[in-house]
């Protein structure tokens, strides 16, 4: 894996309890990944509009929007972050 890469990710929603679980099981996945990563909660409802997301939380990786309405374990999220990052 590339350290040498930022990757972009966004965690979207309100703030709710999965939101936060999704913020911290992503930031744990990125470390686990060895990646360098600016990982960032995103609550404001028009940004959210904005992806076309009806269902949060939402994962945004590098302005795609990943997966919505859910919040993997851990090791899903590995394998997410670490494709998306090439």
């Amino acid at each position: 894996m590339r350290k040498d890469v930022t990757v972009q990710i966004k965690v979207l929603g309100a703030g709710c309890a999965n939101c936060h679980t999704l913020e911290d099981r992503t930031r744990e996945a990125v470390a686990q990944a060895g990646l360098s990563a600016d990982v960032e909660m995103v609550t404001d409802y028009g940004v959210i509009a904005g992806y076309g997301v009806l269902a949060t939380p939402a994962l945004v990786i590098d302005e795609t929007v990943v997966f919505s309405g859910r919040v993997p374990d851990v090791p899903e999220l590995v394998s997410i972050v670490a494709g998306r990052a090439g």
